[in-house]
């Protein structure tokens, strides 16, 4: 069946433009424009991908992905033509999985949802721990990270849900392990495979990281701050 995507903004052109390049694409789209409608259309069940735009005429879109996140783990695309750093960290503590700012090119964004949703489906359900044939893997400490797949198994061989800027945050420390990256450096890496990761939001995804593969984020031990200069990824990694 076809991915189901909610486009949620008060503006009906974006609307029809996210609705056209996402159905000539094979997606079905359904539509909002305020968030009295976005309830309507939740209570006909879950999409696979929301597009939430940030300012609505009658509540706030980052008070609403921070709802949505309390009660559901549908991907959040934060749609907005707000491109402060504060924003697109508020977007990323409320664990919206990528930030696209208008004006958008509608094909770029439809790559994006492809990944993020590509990553959801890898995630998806109990999978083995033993990885696919032909994917490019790396494990450290008890966990597989399937490069090909975007997705990432626990030690107990169950998946560990990550955002797309999380995951590309982990490709970057394991590809460096025990080498001091600055915050600059991470920034470059993620860049260089297609995140959207700005300035001061490092720190934002490192402490969301560390949530989901420290077994005391308080005392993390796999990616170790060094102060004044960055981060050390701490851990043994092997190609698979």
């Amino acid at each position: 069946m076809a991915s189901r995507i909610l486009v949620v903004d008060d503006d009906a052109e974006v609307r029809d433009v996210v609705r056209h390049a996402f159905e000539s694409q094979g997606f079905a789209v359904e539509d909002a424009a305020d968030s009295n409608e976005l309830a309507q259309r939740l209570r006909n069940g879950q999409p696979d991908l929301i597009l939430l735009d940030i300012r609505l005429p009658d509540s706030d879109g980052l008070a609403i992905a921070g709802k949505l996140r309390l009660t559901s783990d549908v991907p959040i695309i934060i749609l907005t033509g707000l491109g402060g750093d504060v924003d697109r960290i508020i977007g990323l503590e409320l664990g919206a999985d990528d930030y696209v700012v208008k004006p958008f090119n509608p094909r770029e964004l439809v790559a994006r949802a492809k990944a993020v949703l590509r990553r959801v489906k890898g995630t998806a359900g109990d999978v083995s721990s033993a990885p696919t044939l032909g994917h490019c893997c790396r494990r450290f400490a008890g966990y597989l990270l399937d490069l090909t797949a975007h997705r990432l198994i626990g030690p107990d061989g169950k998946p560990v849900p990550l955002t797309n800027a999380e995951f590309l945050l982990l490709q970057a420390f394991v590809g460096a392990p025990r080498r001091v990256l600055s915050r600059e450096q991470l920034l470059d890496l993620t860049r260089s495979h297609g995140g959207d990761v700005f300035d001061r939001t490092i720190d934002v995804l490192v402490l969301r990281l560390r949530r989901k593969i420290e077994p005391n984020p308080h005392a993390p031990h796999l990616i170790r701050t060094e102060r004044g200069a960055g981060y050390v990824f701490d851990s043994l990694v092997e190609e698979v």
